[in-house]
């Protein structure tokens, strides 16, 4: 099996203005979503991410602050699954919890370093 990147993207509950109670709810779907991940042996690890970052770029690199991208286009985290192939790792990517919030997923398989 190859190790995939799912890097999500979309608004925070806190962007969305959720209760605690709409928060736990939404936060119940993740944990279910990656316990079923867990128990198929796919799930290999992922964080949520802040908002809080900066960028490094240039040709001579600058630290600036940012990203400073629309609040429902951030990158909020992250999680690497293993599967045999791009198509079946994008299929398991259709358990996102936060597609009916407008929220997507990018797929990428990892290329291992040798």
């Amino acid at each position: 099996m190859k190790d995939f990147m799912l890097v999500f993207r979309g608004p925070s509950y806190e962007d969305l203005n959720f209760t605690p109670e709409q928060s736990q709810k939404a936060m119940q779907k993740w944990m279910d979503w990656i316990g079923k991940l867990s128990a198929e042996g796919r799930f290999v690890g992922g964080a949520p991410l802040t908002a809080e970052g900066k960028m490094v770029k240039g040709k001579k690199p600058l630290i600036t602050d940012g990203p400073f991208a629309e609040g429902k286009e951030s990158v909020g985290g992250y999680l690497i699954i293993k599967a045999d192939s791009l198509k079946e790792a994008s299929e398991m990517a259709l358990g996102f919890p936060d597609f009916e919030l407008e929220g997507t997923v990018e797929v990428r398989e990892i290329v291992p370093m040798a």
